[in-house]
């Protein structure tokens, strides 16, 4: 069982001097879930090497099991330092992909030529293609053999505009996923804020947030099993 993790290689958090890049904890649960599943696990950014990691989320009011974890794990920590660069990816070699939120995909793998690429021959080969929290950003550009877009009369979910509101970067981010999703013809569905919450749509899997990494990766396993 291969799996791709797909991360950010964006740091800028809009027109803020601010900081951004990939949630650390949608990036460790799953990548350990897949770890003790005995995945073969491979890691890919735009830019290849270290991703940037977004500093609030490594501050101590977010870490959980899996952050600390991954904090004594020098093997791991190096093969996040070394991502192969997404160009480099090729679709046909992996079983499924998922890509961790955080703000900085809404900037560089929405609009990755490379990322729209292996969604769209993952996703038509049947392969589990999964996103959480802002990573359904991914989807903004994707489309079906037939044009339409790959979220559309799909069952969805992400980082929801209320959560957006919640943490005050509506009017940072370029755009709410929410409403990208829902104007892409997306089934939207969301929990509470901040509360668990997945869709499984035949092989598109997306979680609402942090707290719905967990309950993807299972997903995931679950399809590649």
């Amino acid at each position: 069982m291969k799996i791709l993790i797909v991360l950010t290689s964006h740091e800028q958090l809009g027109s803020t001097n601010q900081k951004t890049g990939f949630w650390l904890e949608e990036f460790t649960t799953p990548y350990y879930i897949f770890k003790d599943a005995n995945a073969e696990i491979t890691l890919a950014s735009p830019a290849g090497g270290q991703p940037p990691l977004d500093p609030i989320s490594d501050t101590a009011e977010y870490q959980t099991d899996s952050t600390r974890r991954f904090k004594t794990d020098e093997e791991s920590q190096a093969v996040l330092a070394n991502t192969i660069r997404l160009a480099e990816v090729h679709a046909q070699d992996y079983d499924a992909v998922f890509y961790p939120g955080g703000h900085g995909p809404l900037w560089d793998l929405a609009e990755d030529e490379n990322s729209i690429q292996l969604i769209e021959a993952m996703y038509a080969a049947g392969k589990p293609v999964s996103a959480v929290c802002h990573g359904p950003c991914v989807f903004r550009h994707t489309k079906n053999l037939d044009g339409s877009c790959i979220v559309q009369g799909k069952g969805v979910t992400c980082f929801t505009n209320s959560e957006e509101a919640a943490v005050q970067l509506t009017e940072i981010v370029p755009y709410l996923v929410e409403d990208m999703l829902c104007d892409q013809g997306g089934i939207f569905t969301s929990a509470d804020d901040f509360a668990e919450h997945f869709v499984v749509d035949g092989n598109l899997i997306t979680g609402q947030n942090p707290a719905s990494s967990a309950a993807v990766a299972r997903a995931i396993l679950s399809q590649c099993n």
